[in-house]
C-alpha cells in the first residue's frame, strides 16, 4: 500500500482468503492512478471490522470465505453504511449466487477470470454512484428471476435432499411432520421444473442453490 494517502484517489478495500488473488489486486490497484489499497481482509469478520474502521469508497468482496460467506457480510455491513458501494469478485457464476449477492446490496458482480480493463471500470463506475454487471451476469440474473422463487423451508429441505436424507429423516432434523416435508418436496419440484428427487438436487447445484 501507498504510504502517504491522497484523499482525492478511490480508496479500496480488498476481501479475500487467498493471498494470491490479493497480492496480485494490490499491485494493479496501486500502479492505478486514482486508485489505493486502504486494506486487506482475508475473512468476512475482518471485512467487516475494516470497513467499519476506514470506510472505504470501494469494497471488493469475495463469495466464499472462511468464517461467513460474501454475501452475509454484505448484509451485515449494509445494515450500518447503507450507501456502501460493494463489488463481488468471485470464481461463482451460478444465477443464485448472482441474485444473493445482488440482492444484499453489492452494486457490481464480476468474476475472477474478467479482463483488467473491467475491474477497473467496475470500481469507477459503482465509486460513480452506478451499477456494473457484464452482460453473461446480466443473462443469468434474468434467468433467476424467470424461476419461481423457493421459500426459506423449501430451501432447508433442499438442502438435506443433496446431503441424502430421506422425507422421514429430513422431517426429525427439522422438528416437522414428514407430510409436511412430502408437501416442500413436491413444491421444490413443481419450481425447479424437475420430476424427481435426483434431477431436483441436481438442478440446485447447478443453480447455485446448494452444494455437495
Amino acid at each position: 500500500m501507498k504510504t502517504v494517502m491522497d484523499i482525492s484517489t478511490i480508496q479500496v478495500l480488498i476481501a479475500d482468503d487467498h493471498p494470491i488473488v490479493r497480492n496480485g489486486l494490490v499491485r494493479m490497484i496501486e500502479l492505478t492512478d486514482g486508485m489505493d489499497v486502504i486494506g486487506e481482509a482475508e475473512t468476512g469478520a475482518q471485512a467487516i471490522a475494516l470497513f467499519h474502521q476506514y470506510q472505504p469508497d470501494i469494497t471488493l468482496m469475495d463469495l466464499r470465505m472462511p468464517d461467513m460467506t460474501g454475501v452475509e457480510a454484505i448484509t451485515t455491513i449494509r445494515q450500518q453504511y447503507s450507501i456502501a458501494r460493494i463489488i463481488i469478485l468471485t470464481t461463482y457464476d451460478t444465477d443464485e449466487d448472482i441474485f444473493r449477492g445482488l440482492q444484499a446490496g453489492a452494486k457490481g458482480y464480476l468474476l475472477k477470470d474478467s479482463k483488467m480493463h473491467q475491474l477497473l471500470a467496475a470500481i469507477r463506475n459503482v465509486h460513480a454512484g452506478q451499477t456494473y454487471i457484464p452482460p453473461e451476469v446480466g443473462a443469468k440474473l434474468a434467468e433467476r428471476m424467470s424461476h419461481p422463487q423457493l421459500s426459506d423451508r423449501e430451501q432447508d429441505v433442499l438442502k438435506r435432499m443433496a446431503q441424502g436424507m430421506n422425507n422421514q429423516e429430513i422431517a426429525e432434523a427439522l422438528h416437522i411432520a414428514e407430510s409436511t416435508i412430502k408437501f416442500h418436496v413436491g413444491n421444490i419440484l413443481n419450481k425447479l421444473g424437475v420430476s424427481d428427487r435426483t434431477q431436483a438436487v441436481l438442478t440446485a447445484i447447478k443453480r447455485g442453490f446448494t452444494t455437495l
